[in-house]
């Protein structure tokens, strides 16, 4: 064999932008699809875990069946991403979904064809959800490393925009999951096994350019987050004291260890800390939208939960539309006057449902649909703009970074909110003139409306320094 037949034979395709692109397109379908499948389900366990709970005989413990598999959603989101900088994609998204379909058989065989048992559903749960988002990290991982900067806004937006559609599926379905068995929701993501082939075919086997991986990091982080976590669901002190000790054992050994995932250096980053404090601001208020709409229709106009889903799925509808655009838009308008905009059609959408409590539960529909809009829109450009402040080899980390911040910041703002909203705060009077539970939702929903706006305004201040070179 010649010297130059060698060379052809050994290169890897992945390190030419050409080829590891379109290899990227090919991935990223059966990964999108594959997290698409997994969310769905998700949906319809959070939407009939009290009819599961009251099946196996622990309805009391049924919220067992969506906190814990929550927990570890938003811990291996980050441990996920950032593995994609140090382990195979391709390895890394055989276990995944492996992991996924072990669940999927688990949960269904034995729940379905033995006696049903509330752990035996925790742990498929768990094992789902571990599966399933190694697909959703592998997605953005490849995306932000391999794709050309003209498709990646039109990967994210497809990302976000598949999310959207397995919630207003999930939304749309509510009426109906009580008559289905609902083992069979097990069952819905395990076909992705047939992309197995397919992936190994076109995901990248490199290890990355991290040396080796920091298991003793990796732990210490994802214990301090499950506890952090767990405080927000259980407002436990112990359990807070717990995290924060833990995150300061994190921040000890990374500045000692000698191979830390990530060192201090990369916190250092101040294009990246303005940047992260978007995704904090504007996902603050992200899982607010549902419940408050769901809690005006039932207790200011005496709407059924089936009926308030039958509006806001058009909400969902909306914001998927408007992620499958995200990319036309961006590519359109820019990235930093579409971030701008998603921020403000969020914050006119609450602030709108907010002064519009009492003008029909369309109108509300209609202001729903605004603030979806922004979140349908906002994902790709606060996701490009903030990968975009790392280098590649640490764009993993970034992923990992922004949905750990993604899935505690929405949890936090859905604690906060869902407290003052089960307490009826703010209900003795409100801009609009009503008293009592209308008003309490009225502030609330302008209260939460300028939260987005807050992130505007702090955007507009520091978007020079975020994109400068």
């Amino acid at each position: 064999m010649s010297r130059n037949e060698a060379t052809t034979t050994t290169a890897d395709p992945w390190s030419d932008p050409e080829t590891s692109n379109a290899m990227a397109v090919k991935a990223l379908i059966p990964l999108l699809i594959t997290f698409i499948l997994g969310t769905l389900c998700l949906q319809g366990f959070n939407l009939v875990f009290t009819q599961v709970g009251e099946d196996v005989g622990a309805p009391a413990q049924a919220s067992l069946i969506t906190a814990l598999p929550g927990i570890v959603l938003g811990i291996v989101c980050f441990i996920y991403g950032s593995l994609g900088d140090f382990v195979s994609l391709k390895k890394l998204v055989v276990v995944g979904l492996i992991t996924l379909f072990v669940g999927s058989l688990f949960g269904f065989v034995a729940n379905f064809m033995f006696a049903a048992n509330l752990w035996t559903v925790i742990i498929a749960r768990v094992l789902q959800t571990a599966g399933e988002q190694v697909a959703g990290s592998a997605f953005l991982v490849v995306a932000s490393k391999y794709l050309k900067p003209s498709l990646k806004v039109v990967f994210f937006g497809l990302f976000t925009a598949g999310y959207q559609i397995s919630a207003s599926i999930g939304v749309f379905a509510a009426g109906m999951l009580s008559s289905i068995a609902w083992q069979y929701l097990f069952l819905i993501p395990s076909v992705t096994i047939l992309f197995l082939p397919l992936l190994l075919k076109n995901l990248p086997d490199k290890q990355g350019n991290g040396e080796k991986v920091d298991w003793i990091g990796f732990t210490l982080v994802g214990f301090a987050v499950a506890f952090l976590t767990l405080y927000f669901s259980y407002t436990a002190i112990w359990m807070l004291v717990v995290a924060a000790v833990l995150f300061v054992a994190f921040a000890v050994y990374i500045s000692k260890a000698a191979h830390p995932f990530v060192t201090p250096a990369f916190f250092r980053n101040t294009r990246w800390i303005s940047a992260i404090a978007l995704i904090l601001v504007f996902y603050f208020v992200n899982y607010f939208a549902s419940p408050v709409f769901n809690a005006i229709g039932a207790n200011v106009y005496g709407m059924t939960t089936s009926q308030v889903s039958m509006h806001i799925v058009f909400a969902f509808l909306v914001a998927a539309a408007f992620g499958i655009c995200s990319g036309a838009i961006v590519g359109r308008i820019g990235v930093q006057p579409a971030l701008a905009t998603a921020g403000t059609l969020m914050a006119v959408g609450f602030i709108g449902a907010g002064l519009s409590v009492k003008s029909g539960f369309v109108v509300l529909t209609l202001f729903a649909c605004v603030f979806y809009a922004g979140c349908g829109l906002l994902y790709s450009p606060v996701v490009s703009t903030v990968l975009g402040t790392l280098p590649q080899d640490e764009s993993g980390r970034g992923v990992g970074m922004n949905d750990l911040v993604m899935n505690v910041t929405a949890s936090i703002g859905i604690a906060v909110f869902g407290g003052l909203m089960g307490g009826q705060a703010f209900s003795g009077g409100s801009l609009i003139g009503a008293t009592g539970a209308a008003a309490s939702y009225s502030n609330l929903l302008i209260i939460a409306g300028c939260v987005p706006l807050v992130g505007v305004i702090y955007y507009l201040i520091v978007r020079k320094h975020i994109y400068a070179k």
